[in-house]
């Protein structure tokens, strides 16, 4: 059979699938686990009582360390106000990339680049404080000084009566956010694997 350009199309290889999400989230914990606290993303009730304390009317921008594969991303896109903005700010050029793909909202910034630097990569798309921070990174695997750096930095960037938003599955976190935030509320969140620790840190 002589070759055409239909037959010769025939033969090309099918483009390649994207992973799944569970696959990409598993692959970036294999890569970087000292940044990403489990293999498990989070169960939507830890996300909701994660962020049952926002008052949304008065968020204009919201910020999440290590958003993964946006887990949460799209939970606080549905309560933002149409006028408000998410940045996701995380390491991994992997997730990143992922979320630029899967979010297409003019709402979303996803920024590769580290929670230590909230306060110039906010700037960098015109704000100058943020009204909630929201951080799922394992402190206590951080390498030394990361965590106090990060809390410090969201302590910072934070207007007062903001609130830094932390899920852990080890309560010690409260060691880092302390030094900085003097009222912090605590939760507990059985029905997630495994079960969080939940903690509200206020800007007063």
């Amino acid at each position: 059979m002589p070759l055409t350009l239909s037959t010769i199309g025939d033969r090309s290889p099918a483009p390649a699938r994207r992973p799944s999400q569970q696959a990409l989230f598993l692959r970036g914990f294999l890569k970087h686990p000292v940044m990403v606290g489990s293999v498990v993303p989070s169960s939507q009730r830890l996300i909701r009582q994660m962020l049952s304390r926002v008052d949304w009317a008065k968020t204009k921008l919201f910020v999440e360390y290590g958003p993964g594969v946006g887990t949460f991303c799209q939970p606080i896109l549905d309560r933002l106000a149409p006028d408000a903005t998410l940045i996701a700010i995380d390491t991994n050029p992997d997730f990143i990339d992922h979320l630029r793909d899967e979010i297409r909202d003019s709402r979303f910034i996803a920024h590769l680049g580290s929670a230590a630097d909230v306060q110039a990569i906010i700037a960098e798309h015109g704000f100058e404080s943020a009204d909630y921070v929201l951080s799922g990174l394992p402190f206590s695997t951080l390498p030394s000084g990361v965590g106090e750096a990060i809390a410090t930095a969201t302590h910072d960037v934070l207007r007062p009566g903001g609130a830094f938003l932390v899920y852990q599955f080890r309560a010690r976190v409260r060691d880092f956010l302390a030094p900085d935030f003097k009222r912090i509320d605590h939760g507990f969140e059985w029905w997630n694997v495994p079960p969080a620790h939940l903690f509200w840190a206020w800007k007063d």
